[in-house]
Formats: structure tokens, C-alpha cells, sequence
């Protein structure tokens, strides 16, 4: 099992990042450069608990599917996206939300395992964590900009 953590300070309510951060359509942004869309489930808007998305991307050269439910929700100040079916063998977003002085502290934590033995934890070790982490840097930086404009 891999986890990687981040911390993002933004500049806004956690309401608001909160929201930026469940928003489909903010999402697509963020991953325009995997060609990521929402095909399935909520396709556009805020998701809610229960719901699920599934998403297509191009990531390593092949489009994938992934689709995630929101198992478990708490306004304002966490949420977690699950993997319901995709490449994974395991994966699970969690998302923190804390708020100290008008700054908003966002925490990802992933969680993932992938299949194939050996071969899977030999390709996460030299391409697949890194990529992950890009991956959620571009997309935090994209929701602290339209987090920051909302104000």
C-alpha cells in the first residue's frame, strides 16, 4: 500500500474549498492534461455523498476508466472518494478541511495498492507515485486559484 500526503493553504473559507473541491467541472480543469472527463454518474456540478463519477483520462499513453463514490461526508470539513471500479487494486482519497485565520488548510491523503505483484509495486516505484503527486499538485493548484477568486 502507497499513501501520499499534501497540505495546501488557500487563501479562502473551507466552505468554498470545500465545494471548488467536490466540483466535477473544476476537476476536468485541473486534469486537462490527461484529457480527463466525467462520463458517468454526476458528469457536471458538486457531487454529494453516495454519488459516484466515472472519470476517463489518458495517463501512460492508454485512456483508463475510474469510477470513485463519495462513501462518507461531513459539511464542511471532510470527504472521501473511493474507488467503486478501475486499475487499481485499492484506492481511497481522503480530503481535511481545517480553517485557521481566513486560511483554509486542505490535507489530500491517497491511498492505493496496485495489482500485478511485483511488476505493480516496481512500476508504482519509478513512475506511478510520482505521477499521482503531480497529479494532485496540478489539481490543488487549480483549486486554490478558483478558491482564491471566489472570495
Amino acid at each position: 500500500m502507497t499513501t501520499i500526503n499534501l497540505t495546501t493553504k488557500i487563501k479562502a473559507p473551507k466552505q468554498i474549498v470545500f465545494d471548488v473541491s467536490r466540483n466535477i467541472d473544476v476537476h476536468q480543469q485541473s486534469a486537462s492534461a490527461s484529457k480527463e472527463k466525467a462520463i458517468a454518474g454526476v458528469t457536471t456540478g458538486l457531487i454529494n455523498l453516495n454519488e459516484t463519477v466515472t472519470w476517463r483520462g489518458r495517463h501512460f499513453g492508454f485512456y483508463l476508466t475510474h469510477k470513485s463514490r463519495i462513501p462518507t461526508m461531513n459539511f464542511y470539513d471532510y470527504f472521501v472518494d473511493e474507488m467503486e471500479e478501475g486499475n487499481f487494486k485499492f484506492f481511497k482519497h481522503e480530503h481535511f478541511f481545517e480553517e485557521e485565520n481566513g486560511i483554509t488548510i486542505m490535507t489530500d491523503k491517497l491511498q492505493y495498492e496496485t495489482p500485478f505483484g511485483i511488476l505493480g509495486k516496481l512500476f508504482d516505484f519509478l513512475l506511478l507515485k510520482k505521477h499521482l503527486i503531480n497529479f494532485l499538485l496540478e489539481r490543488n493548484k487549480v483549486l486554490k486559484e478558483v478558491s482564491e477568486k471566489s472570495i
